[in-house]
């Protein structure tokens, strides 16, 4: 089986183009700015926006990695297209990537685009991470970091069970190899932690103090605004923050356990391998 891994550059998607090649799938990595892959990586363009970008992604493919534009409330009706044409190309599996607890609103995008995919003829697998681990290495917790060891989130003291993107990977690239079709995994690391924890381990591992410091939504959306982030997404971060107050993301799973046969990477883990991250 080949896979096309949409959203290649990303920190999620160049973890499973990394798990799909361990596990000795041929990987056919797509984005929209493909330049920036591994050159040593088969590589397309390809944008959900651009139907001419779908015939050369699908073309060779059996398998795809399906990701939504980030934060984006207009993923279902923008993926969709995709959908259809991934199915009339007779593809043999989908593993989608969504979100943990989304199954819980039928209104959420990222669920309204798990019923598209599992009301198609595709054979699919849904998997629901929680917030991943690398947020604090390489998404948008990072330049925070780097900017005032420190960093700012409406997130009070509530706890999540974050997840690393290797792990998400791990499981992917398995439910290709294997087969698990028809499944939904809720995918999160082994235990919650509150961000002030999140902060100490982060700290420990870089040898600097680093600290966590809970601000208003209004503050955290406003700095997400003026960092240039469309109203819909800052909306959909208002969402995402909300749940997390709400003790939403506490939850922890066996699921990361069940398809791997081992524990989740454990946070302390993650800080300890990133470490250069933070000094």
């Amino acid at each position: 089986m080949k896979v096309l891994v949409t959203g290649a550059t990303g920190n999620l998607g160049g973890a499973v183009v990394e798990a799909l090649k361990a596990n000795n799938v041929e990987v056919k990595a797509g984005a929209r700015n493909p330049d920036k892959l591994n050159p040593g990586t088969e590589s397309v363009r390809f944008d959900y926006l651009d139907t001419a970008t779908f015939s050369a992604a699908l073309e060779g493919v059996q398998g795809i990695f399906l990701q939504a534009p980030s934060m984006d409330p207009t993923a279902p009706e923008i993926m969709k297209p995709f959908i259809d044409a991934a199915q009339t190309a007779g593809i043999q599996q989908v593993v989608l990537n969504s979100a943990l607890g989304v199954d819980a609103n039928e209104e959420a995008p990222l669920r309204k685009v798990e019923r598209i995919l599992i009301d198609s003829d595709l054979s699919y697998t849904v998997l629901r991470p929680n917030f991943f681990m690398e947020n604090f290495s390489k998404g948008f917790i990072a330049p925070m970091i780097a900017q005032a060891d420190a960093f700012f989130l409406a997130a009070d003291d509530a706890k999540t069970s974050f997840i690393s993107v290797e792990d998400i990977a791990a499981v992917a690239a398995t439910a290709f190899a294997e087969g698990l079709t028809g499944k939904a995994y809720n995918l999160t690391g082994p235990r919650a932690l509150n961000r002030t924890e999140a902060a100490a381990l982060i700290s420990k591992a870089a040898g600097k103090i680093i600290t966590y410091q809970a601000i208003p939504e209004e503050v955290m959306l406003q700095g997400a605004r003026d960092n240039g982030m469309p109203e819909g997404a800052v909306q959909y971060l208002a969402v995402l923050y909300q749940a997390v107050r709400n003790g939403w993301t506490e939850a922890t799973t066996s699921d990361v356990e069940q398809v791997l046969g081992r524990t989740p990477i454990r946070f302390e883990e993650f800080a300890l391998k990133n470490s250069n991250a933070w000094k």
